[in-house]
């Protein structure tokens, strides 16, 4: 199952722009996290961060500068963490969240025996039900059912981690119950919730300073990215265009074509762009310094996060849910990772960014920035490994954390393992090659070099 194999931490893409006066979405020089052994993560200083993403911040979390700063460092750190004992607790496995201004880190597992590792990893250890496993499998039989049949008032569904269910929310009991029983899952572990949510694509018709599609509409412009070392572009919505759709730039010059575009069952699209654009690691910060992407190392539930599009600029919320399904009128979309940040149309495809690492790109939502709402972002690996594409950072990535464990025996040999933190330019071995990451990442189980050429280059 696609989701599964990928995992629930996919790479995560938030958009950037690509040229001068071309909107450059902002991402933030910050320091990356700690290894999954609980070693301490290296302080972010405010003055790391962009005046922007702090503004943001303050103004949507209500925190000030040097309280952003030591959240974002605890972030970091529980998410290297978090990734270390998805690894090492395996099937038992059960999620993991954070909570409160300190990022404070809780893993679940259904293996009682298992709590000593999780609270000498350095994080709260609790005892759940259902492995993380077993819950994202009724989830994807959910997506199954959807695939067939878009089901009727049931906007959104997803793994809840924190309450160890999968929840279903719907316009009605009736409505939630009738998806579940023709999806053939055990209402045992679905839990259906009333919901008045209407999430829609957040595109826009009217114009704006982001990019321009043929035939009318306005986007925001996604992470800069090259493809296969000379052919620049950025990401974005799958929803802003189709194969072939002709963009113009906020000046409204000719800048390029989209190359491929997936949507609904995905969100995800990349543009290449012409010789007068120029591929920055930045995402726009608006008037208040952009902000640089230094890699793509995802967030777990809980941590915060913000967002830049054209529409509304930047505002910042947290991660709710990873690996959501929701229904468009268009179709049902998978894979998008739910968050409390909100958007308006013409936002779409912007950035998503937790500190300096990159998250993913606006698919859609519901409600607005003057009352709140809810938005979905679509990661960024499933994109890049798609289109073959690479993210363009800053250089400096994440600093690597050598393993503390051997590499697991499955692997054939090599240097390379799962859990380990690595930087832009480092060297790894895997299968009797070896490998240069490309861009700065946390491994996953199955993100083996060969089978990931978004982050690896073999050398």
């Amino acid at each position: 199952m696609e989701n599964t194999k990928l995992r629930r931490r996919v790479l995560a893409t938030a958009t950037a722009t690509v040229a001068v006066g071309a909107l450059a979405i902002a991402g933030l020089a910050g320091v990356a996290s700690a290894g999954p052994s609980g070693t301490t993560a290296p302080a972010v200083s405010a003055d790391s961060l962009s005046p922007g993403l702090l503004a943001a911040m303050e103004s949507d979390l209500g925190l000030d500068a040097d309280a952003a700063a030591s959240r974002i460092a605890g972030e970091y750190r529980a998410a290297a963490i978090a990734a270390g004992l998805e690894k090492s607790l395996g099937t038992s496995f059960a999620g993991a969240r954070v909570s409160g201004d300190k990022a404070d880190l809780t893993v679940s597992t259904t293996d009682a025996s298992e709590a000593a590792l999780i609270t000498k990893a350095g994080a709260r250890a609790e005892v759940v039900g259902h492995s993380l496993d077993r819950l994202e499998a009724v989830k994807d039989a959910l997506d199954k059912a959807a695939l067939s049949k878009a089901p009727k008032n049931v906007p959104v569904w997803y793994v809840d981690v924190e309450a160890n269910r999968v929840v279903v929310n719907a316009a009605s009991a009736s409505a939630g119950q009738a998806f579940v029983k023709a999806a053939g899952v055990s209402d045992q572990l679905v839990t259906v919730a009333r919901s008045t949510e209407q999430p829609r694509p957040l595109a826009d018709i009217r114009g704006g300073d982001a990019y321009y599609m043929g035939g009318g509409g306005r986007c925001s412009v996604g992470f800069s990215v090259t493809r296969g070392g000379t052919q620049n572009g950025f990401v974005t919505a799958g929803h802003c265009g189709r194969t072939g759709t002709a963009t113009n730039g906020v000046n409204q010059q000719a800048q390029g074509t989209f190359q491929g575009s997936t949507f609904p069952g995905r969100d995800y699209a990349w543009v290449a762009t012409n010789a007068n654009w120029v591929p920055k690691p930045l995402v726009n910060g608006y008037g208040r310094g952009d902000v640089t992407v230094a890699g793509s190392t995802p967030s777990v539930v809980g941590a915060s996060v913000c967002r830049s599009g054209s529409t509304t600029g930047w505002h910042c919320g947290a991660i709710q849910q990873l690996n959501t399904s929701v229904t468009y009128p268009e179709g049902t979309i998978s894979g998008v990772t739910r968050t409390s940040v909100c958007a308006e149309p013409g936002d779409s495809g912007g950035a998503y960014i937790s500190g300096s690492q990159a998250q993913g790109v606006t698919s859609g939502g519901s409600g607005n920035c003057s009352s709140g709402g809810t938005t979905y972002f679509q990661p960024l690996l499933p994109a890049l490994q798609a289109y073959g594409l690479t993210l363009v950072t800053s250089g400096g990535g994440n600093p690597t954390t050598p393993p503390t464990t051997p590499p697991p025996t499955d692997q054939p040999g090599g240097t390379w393992a799962a859990g380990t933190t690595y930087a832009v330019g480092a060297t790894v071995t895997y299968g009797g090659a070896t490998y240069r990451c490309l861009q700065g990442h946390t491994a996953q189980a199955g993100w083996t070099p060969a089978a990931v050429p978004a982050l690896w280059q073999r050398i």
